[in-house]
Parts: C-alpha cells; sequence; structure tokens
C-alpha cells in the first residue's frame, strides 16, 4: 500500500471544544478508510456513500428509514441511494410489508464493500492503537461508549 496522502486539517487548537477533539480523527479515519478502499477495488466509493451504506439492513431498509437514521433529507439519500445502484452496490426490491413501497438491499458487490469496510475499520483501530497504546485505545472507545448511553438515556 502507498503512504497515505493526509490532507491537511483546519487549524484549531486539538481542545479548543470537544468539536474539534472529535473532528480531526473523525475525517483522518475517514481518509484511511477510502484510501484502503480503493486499494481494495473500491476507489468509486466516497465518504458520502457511508451514509447510505452504514443504514442499510439485510432484509432492506427504505430511504425514509435511512434518511432518518443519517439525519439527512430524503432527497439527498435519494441522489445517494441512486449513485450507488448505479454503481451496481445497492438494488431496490419490493417491500413484503407495503406494495407501495421499495427497499434498499446490498447487492453482493455492495455486500462485499461492506467486508472490506469492516475489515479497513478494524485494521484502522489496530493501527491507532499501535500508536497510542492499547490500555489508552480501550479507554478511548470506553469512555466513548460511556458518554453515549449516558447521553442516550
Amino acid at each position: 500500500m502507498s503512504t497515505p496522502r493526509s490532507r491537511a486539517l483546519p487549524v484549531v487548537r486539538p481542545y479548543d471544544d470537544l468539536v474539534s477533539a472529535l473532528h480531526g480523527p473523525y475525517l483522518l479515519l475517514v481518509e484511511r478508510l477510502h484510501e484502503r478502499l480503493a486499494a481494495a477495488g473500491y476507489a468509486d466509493i466516497r465518504p458520502a456513500h457511508g451514509n447510505v451504506i452504514a443504514y442499510v439492513s439485510a432484509e432492506g431498509t427504505r430511504i425514509t428509514e435511512i434518511a432518518a437514521a443519517a439525519q439527512l433529507t430524503k432527497q439527498t439519500v435519494q441522489y445517494l441511494v441512486d449513485d450507488l445502484e448505479r454503481l451496481g452496490y445497492v438494488e431496490r426490491v419490493p417491500d413484503p410489508a407495503d406494495a407501495r413501497a421499495r427497499l434498499i438491499r446490498f447487492t453482493a458487490q455492495g455486500r462485499a464493500v461492506r467486508r472490506a469496510a469492516a475489515t479497513a475499520f478494524r485494521a484502522i483501530e489496530r493501527e491507532w492503537a499501535a500508536r497510542i497504546g492499547e490500555a489508552n485505545m480501550a479507554q478511548l472507545r470506553a469512555l466513548l461508549d460511556l458518554l453515549r448511553s449516558r447521553i442516550e438515556g
């Protein structure tokens, strides 16, 4: 694999606020993910596609459900689904619960890219743990899980 081409992140003081502290690593994670996906043969997957890929279930998911989960408009999700369908990653199938509705479901290619993304995420997490230490990574995960559970109620 080639050396990562990191883009310069916006200049902010690292701990100026929580958003900055979380957003910088998130941007790097997305960048590393897409480098790995491209190396695995999925260079046509863009970061925006993750807003659909993350929320499609094995049985299929309605566009309105994807939009709600991703906190995007139905029109934005429709555009992303159209693109993923054109690329061969998803398909529209009838919803057995409602003949008027359609479900978005992964194709074999879509399931493969989702597996590739999961593999990439695990590898990136291992790389980061090597940089900050396994104990620090475990603590980071635990603290983020705790924060999420307390926020969600």
